[in-house]
């Protein structure tokens, strides 16, 4: 039986270790190759939560709208796949 933290990790602490250090620097890359920092990233998200408060109640509005149109193209995809996968 495995231990804890091997399952709380999913693998083992060394190979997770160079998991994340991979995807960390592919990340770090990406970013450079955009001229963007991580708090740059902290602070849109802070602008974005400034906004949606102030909006206000017509946020709920715009927030709805936006799942409407996530849910159009997301529930047929998950329907096909989940057919394409029952036929197997």
């Amino acid at each position: 039986m495995s231990d804890p933290v091997t399952r709380f990790l999913g693998d083992t602490p060394g190979r997770t270790i160079v998991k994340l250090a991979v995807v960390s620097l592919i990340v770090g890359i990406i970013m450079s190759a955009l001229n963007f920092t991580p708090i740059e990233v902290w602070y849109a998200a802070r602008d974005f939560a400034t906004w949606l408060y102030d909006l206000g109640y017509e946020a709920f509005g715009r927030i709805g709208i936006y799942f409407l149109y996530g849910a159009m193209v997301v529930v047929p995809v998950f329907i096909v796949m989940r057919l394409l996968k029952f036929g197997r």
